[in-house]
């Protein structure tokens, strides 16, 4: 679960990778993601079965306070989420 001054490096590698994906939209004021976005961007083949592990990561990210899901589908940074050294 996330809490202020929490690092990244507490998570697996493929969350900090969706992590990080989500922290460079927002620093160049980029709106959020979809899965199909994530693996295009992430280099993988956007064929169901990654999307939907994609999704799966997503989604346990909202449940544990690192990301938002503001419309169903597409994926941000929570409000509180600071860079990948933690903080607020």
């Amino acid at each position: 679960m996330w809490r202020q001054g929490l690092a990244w490096s507490v998570l697996a590698v493929d969350y900090q990778r969706i992590l990080k994906a989500l922290a460079d939209r927002e620093r160049f004021g980029q709106g959020p993601l979809n899965c199909q976005e994530m693996a295009s961007a992430f280099g993988m083949d956007v064929v169901p079965a990654r999307v939907e592990a994609l999704r799966s990561k997503a989604e346990r990210l909202v449940a544990r306070g690192w990301l938002a899901e503001p419309v169903p589908g597409r994926f941000m940074l929570a409000r509180r989420v600071a860079g990948p050294g933690g903080g607020s």
